[in-house]
């Protein structure tokens, strides 16, 4: 079941409860700022997430997954690609 655009899994994240995020599907705004590029270009395309787009994994998501502090190495990727292959 898809949780996020960018294959981060709502359901491990630390913040979730914690800021009282319903994850990026359910949100206009992500807690931490006004916008998430990754969330914009999903809904500018009409996406449900990143892995459905011809450029994936492009480099913007690259970046976010593989971010010395905030990336997790490439495992929302993992999950993007498992997302696509279920749909």
């Amino acid at each position: 079941m898809m949780e996020s655009r960018c294959g981060i899994l709502c359901t491990e994240c630390a913040y979730r409860e914690q800021m009282g995020c319903a994850g990026c599907l359910a949100i206009e705004k992500p807690f931490w700022g006004e916008s998430c590029p990754l969330k914009a270009c999903c809904e500018e395309k009409r996406m449900g997430h990143c892995g459905e787009c011809g450029e994936f994994p492009c480099e913007m998501l690259n970046r976010f997954a593989y971010d010395e502090k905030q990336g997790d190495n490439g495992k929302r990727i993992e999950q993007c690609r498992s997302w696509h292959k279920e749909s």
